[in-house]
């Protein structure tokens, strides 16, 4: 930087009086800019090889890294939606089934009913049955009986009516 500083003003200074005089600042190129430029061109070179290079390795190597992660996340994400897709299809499944089982059930419980129900109603019915000829065979033995006694009760009846022995 002070080799520049010493070639511009070395420059300036080197202009002719008359251009001095007008105001008019030239600068006479000489070859000291073109050194200026070579060791500008070395650095850049040294400063890319040294710096610039390491440091877009290492940014590069940071990216690589940076969409590798990006991408395992996404396969993550993926084989989760994926295996929340299996577990809603599995337990819309389960829920299916567990419906379908229960209906089946509650068929299988309607038909045993109507099963324990049809024998109460036969066993009903039978005994109703057994109970109507019970009381039909019991009336007509208190019939029976009542036609035996009816003779004897009228006979007593009468006799008292008429105050004599009716026979």
């Amino acid at each position: 930087m002070f080799i520049v500083v010493n070639r511009a003003k070395t420059a300036v200074s080197g202009l002719k009086p008359e251009l001095k005089e007008r105001g008019c600042h030239v600068i006479n190129i000489d070859w000291t800019i073109l050194v200026q430029f070579a060791n500008f061109v070395v650095l850049m070179v040294v400063l890319n090889y040294l710096l610039y290079r390491p440091l877009r390795g290492i940014i590069d190597d940071r990216r690589a890294k940076i969409a590798a992660g990006y991408q395992k996340a996404q396969g993550m994400e993926d084989a989760i939606a994926k295996k929340m897709a299996d577990y809603e299809s599995k337990l819309q499944q389960a829920k299916l089934e567990g419906s379908e089982e229960a209906a089946l059930m509650r068929n299988e419980a309607l038909a045993q009913e109507a099963d324990i129900i049809g024998v109460a109603r036969k066993d009903a019915d039978h005994e109703l049955a057994e109970l109507k000829n019970s009381i039909a065979s019991e009336a007509d033995k208190a019939r029976v009986k009542l036609k035996k006694e009816t003779k004897g009760l009228a006979a007593a009846i009468a006799s008292k009516v008429l105050g004599r022995k009716v026979k």
